[in-house]
Parts: structure tokens; sequence; C-alpha cells
């Protein structure tokens, strides 16, 4: 009798251990399809450097009428043929991707996510979002239509310095904000030997929305954003140089922003002639000061404090640590875009305040501005 009574509480032990595994699989999210679209924005070497890194994301297909660039990289990163395909929709109808990472030109960013919202597939870009306020409330008004996500990916959205800088003003520990400066560059794209195909249209006002302007300036727009809750500022102030003509014959090779608000300002400088390479930002509040130091340090001082002091800042969140994490848990319907530095209200902010940046350089007027209706 007891052998028998042990026998069955072993059977039942086993069926709910099996049960338990089985609900823990059930709960863990399927792994991600992606898929690329372009490849003549130098950041898509990055991406597939770090896609071997994340077992919970597959890549499915690269659409990019180049043969000579789709041998390029396939050769580079041991990619089998059957991944390239001529156009976007011809990829999404053949592989099925849950989300298109799009590394063309700021200016085909508009059509590569009107291609896919036709299919109802999400989309994440590389920054900035597109390049005019028109592009991007259409962009706005198609994803609404199809109920699909458009996220923008900048390398600083990833640094714990930026998330510590945050935190002090929702904390208010250094008090409202009151000025911000932010410096983003390196020495040129053609200085620092980026990639012909990015050079290319990185150079093209037609294709980049301007040069440092758009291409650096973006990331001090898009922080200030954030920082300010979606606040759209009264006015921007935009003065631009050509510092390189013979290198940089179309473009800004040095721009400085000033964001006006009622009771703070930003001022914003995106430059490709910094002496060294730079992301770093200063927040000044009524009471106190964060100023960033790279990715992962910073520098504070509080309200009664003699001196500074340099902390590491802590690390991100798990979903939030990469552009790959942050989309895939947005996708899982762990995080709700909104409000952040990768979410589409917010760049929808981001590309008016670059637009009326290019208008206030170009006429020398300090440019006006009102919220941008939903």
């Amino acid at each position: 009798m007891r052998h028998e009574i042990s026998r069955v509480i072993s059977a039942l032990s086993l069926a709910l251990l099996f049960t338990s595994v089985a609900a823990i699989h059930a709960q863990q999210p399927t792994q991600l399809k992606v898929a690329i679209v372009g490849l003549e924005h130098g950041h898509v070497a990055g991406f597939l450097s770090q896609l071997p890194n994340h077992s919970d994301v597959k890549l499915v297909g690269i659409a990019d009428a180049d043969s000579s660039l789709c041998q390029k990289y396939g050769k580079q990163f041991s990619l089998d043929d059957s991944l390239f395909y001529k156009t976007e929709a011809n990829m999404i109808e053949r592989t099925h991707p849950d989300a298109v990472l799009v590394y063309t030109s700021i200016a085909e960013h508009r059509p590569a996510i009107e291609v896919a919202a036709q299919y109802g597939v999400s989309v994440m870009v590389e920054k900035p979002l597109t390049i005019s306020l028109e592009d991007a409330k259409a962009i706005r008004r198609i994803a609404h239509e199809k109920k699909i996500h458009v996220l923008v990916n900048y390398e600083t959205t990833w640094y714990p310095s930026n998330r510590a800088a945050y935190d002090e003003v929702r904390e208010n520990r250094i008090g409202d904000i009151r000025r911000v400066v932010v410096h983003d560059g390196h020495e040129g794209p053609k200085e620092i030997n980026v990639q012909p195909e990015f050079l290319k249209w990185l150079t093209d006002p037609q294709k980049n929305g301007a040069g440092a302007l758009y291409d650096f300036g973006c990331y001090g727009v898009d922080l200030m954003t954030w920082l300010m809750h979606g606040e759209t500022p009264e006015s921007v102030t935009a003065v631009t140089n050509q510092d390189k003509p013979e290198i940089y014959p179309h473009v800004d090779d040095d721009s400085t922003i000033i964001l006006k608000y009622p009771h703070a300002q930003a001022v914003i400088q995106g430059s490709w002639n910094w002496p060294f390479s730079r992301k770093d930002m200063e927040v000044y509040g009524a009471n106190g000061y964060i100023i960033t130091v790279a990715a992962n340090d910073v520098r504070i001082r509080h309200p009664h404090e003699s001196e500074e002091r340099k902390e590491t800042a802590p690390s991100l969140p798990e979903h939030e640590r990469d552009s790959l994490s942050y989309l895939a848990a947005v996708m899982h319907g762990q995080i709700v875009p909104k409000g952040d530095l990768s979410a589409l209200d917010t760049n929808v902010i981001v590309t008016q305040i670059l637009d009326a940046a290019r208008e206030s350089a170009r006429t020398g007027q300090t440019v006006k501005l009102t919220r941008v209706g939903d």
C-alpha cells in the first residue's frame, strides 16, 4: 500500500514538474523575426556584428537593390545568399518579419515605413526619424492607421549616464531644468573613414536633410525633448558653419541650435569639427547639476554640497540596454513606447525642431513653434 502511494505521489510530482516547465516556456516570448531594409548606412555593420549576441532575435531577410553592397556584407558577415532580396515588398511577402530595421538614407525612411505599414509590419529606423515635419506627420498618420510601431534608434539612448541625468531631473534632485548643453560629433565622416556609400548620402542635403546639423544635432534635440517630457519649445534659433567646404561643399559641418522654453533653454552643438569624438551633456537645474561623461559616468553636484563628485551610472534595465532588446520588448508588449527617446511621439517633435533649425540657419531668423497636433 505504501509503495502504491509513493508511486502515485511520484507520478503526480513529475506531472506537476512538466506542467510548470511547460508554463514557463509558454510565458517566454517567441523569437523575434527581423529584416533589414537598406545597406547604405554604416551602422548596419554594428547591428550585424551584435546579432549573434541576441538569441531572441532572428534575421530573416535583407532588402537592397545594390548587388555589390549585398555581396560586401554577405561576405563580411558570412550571410547566406537566400537572405537577400531586391525589394522590401518582396522580402516582406516571402519572409514575414515581425519588424524591419531601416538602414537607408534619412530621406528614404518615409518610403520604407510606408511599405512596411502596408503589411502591418513595425519599423525601427536609425536616427533621426526623417528629414522634414511633413514627412514626420505622414509617418505618424500611417503608423496610427495601420497600428504599427515606428521607433528611432539613437546610440545615446542606451547610455546609462543619460538615464542617470533623466532620473536626477525626474526625482527633483537638482530642481527644475534651467539650462542644458549637449555636445555631439566627431572629426568628420570623411576624416574617420566612414564607408563610401555612407559618406555619399551623409553629405547630400536632399538625402540627409543637412550636414552635422541633422547628423549630430538630432541627439541633443532628442535628449532635450525627453527631459522636457515632450514639451515643444517656444522658439528655435540655429547657426551653421561650413568650415571645410573643400571636403563638404554641399552641407554644413558645424552647428549650434538654441531651444527656448518658458523657464529653460538648451544649447545643442552638433559638429564634424570636434578634435575628438564626443557625446556628452550638461544639465543644470535650479539647485544643482549633472554632467554626463561618455556612456557610463556622471559628475553631480547637489544643493549644499561643497564640490561635485564623479560616479558610475547604474546599469539600464535588461530590456533597455540596446536597440534590439528594446525592440523585442516593445514587440512583445513589455514596453509601451510613449514619451521615451525612441518613441514616435517624441521624434515627431524632434523632427519639427530640426526642420525649424534648418530654416533658422538658412534665413538667419528665429523660428517660433507651436505644438504639432495629433
